[in-house]
């Protein structure tokens, strides 16, 4: 039995150092550019893999969602497990990968594609064994939380903690989706899957950028109120169904998201026996996330080939979460929902009454298109 690796980059290489240096022998790695240092495992073909019968585990880790979800789809159908760090892939392609599986009798592995080195989908899968998940929330992705941790410590704006985050590597020349909310919709859209046994899609998460934040907010959230901001990702049960959204959210000071700081994540189930369960730890980068794909390949070579079916399409209720809001805006707009309101000069700053996050989420439209600069952000009671 052996091992292939699709994408030498990142988190690929990443892998191939951990499991060689655990002598776990990969035979085979694909790639278009040339790395003389793999000798001949090094291929640009994905036939050497799909047609290699000694092969048994195929890693992903090209990233997005086409030529990774055919070599994926290709291998399933050879009878090859697969695993892999995608989170576009996964989020993309839940139902099909698993149906893949399941008809040629092997399994589906992600644990990587959210929380990257936190062993926290593991850890979601195996908390379903005896208890019901009602919550999923936390902060999913180190660049947001890089740029308020700084924000916030440091008292800095936006632009300038941006370009560092940049500078550093934790964010991409085109940041958008990191601080637009993409990312953390698709591993919440993947955490709140499994949780409910219900494929969220994508499409499911209502997201509300960080991009409009300003220092000023911070000022102000925390000489009204005690307060401090995090990015993060929800997923829930509600009476009907689920609801799964993306936001801006004011905090206690004590809170522990609060206290997540530079690019660290942390993310948390919350089960009606075993209560809140929370996981921190490097959520991205080479060796976390490689170590994360390696992990589910040597479980897979043990023994462990369970595949989790999801067992139906989820049903959406974002209007049954309900919470109270901060807005900061210059537009008009009337707001039957607010409880209070102080204008500093042109500027709006708003709390309001709890009310769904669909009803935020549509009024945010009218607010946006007359000042397209506005802010808000949900309240963690």
């Amino acid at each position: 039995m052996s091992i292939a690796i699709l994408g030498y980059g990142v988190v690929g290489s990443g892998a191939y150092e951990i499991l060689t240096k655990a002598g776990y022998r990969v035979s085979r790695v694909l790639d278009l550019r040339s790395y003389p240092e793999l000798g001949d495992k090094l291929t640009h073909d994905i036939e050497d893999i799909i047609n290699d019968k000694d092969i048994t585990v195929v890693a992903e880790a090209i990233g997005g969602n086409t030529f990774s979800y055919d070599f994926a789809s290709r291998a399933l159908k050879a009878g090859k497990h697969v695993v892999s760090s995608n989170k576009h892939l996964i989020c993309s392609y839940y139902k099909e990968l698993h149906a893949l599986a399941k008809e040629n009798g092997v399994t589906i592995r992600f644990t990587a594609s959210a929380g990257g080195g936190i062993p926290w989908l593991y850890n979601l899968k195996r908390g379903l064994l005896c208890d019901r998940i009602y919550k999923v929330m936390g902060i999913m992705n180190g660049t947001t939380n890089y740029i308020l941790d700084a924000m916030i410590r440091d008292s800095r704006d936006f632009a300038d903690v941006l370009k560092e985050a940049q500078a550093l590597g934790y964010a991409e020349a085109n940041p958008s989706a990191d601080i637009d909310g993409l990312d953390v919709a698709r591993k919440t859209a993947i955490s709140s899957s499994i949780a409910f046994d219900a494929v969220v899609s994508e499409d499911d998460v209502l997201v509300f950028s960080l991009r409009n934040i300003q220092k000023g907010d911070i000022d102000y959230i925390a000489a009204k109120c005690g307060k401090t901001v995090r990015y993060l990702g929800y997923g829930m049960r509600t009476e009907n169904g689920i609801a799964a959204f993306v936001e801006p959210t004011l905090l206690s000071a004590d809170a522990l998201e609060s206290n997540v700081f530079t690019n660290n994540n942390m993310i948390s189930l919350f089960g009606d026996y075993v209560g809140r369960l929370s996981f921190y730890g490097q959520g991205a980068g080479k060796y976390p996330t490689g170590n994360a794909l390696g992990q589910d390949i040597i479980n897979i070579l043990q023994g462990d080939t369970a595949l989790i079916e999801p067992k139906t399409d989820a049903v959406m209720h974002n209007e049954e979460a309900k919470r109270a809001y901060f807005i900061r805006t210059s537009s008009e707009t009337a707001l039957d929902f607010a409880v209070s309101e102080e204008r500093v000069g042109n500027v709006r700053y708003i709390f309001t009454d709890k009310i769904g996050v669909s009803v935020m989420h549509e009024a945010a439209k009218t607010i946006l298109a007359q000042d397209e600069k506005s802010f808000f952000a949900g309240i963690e009671e």
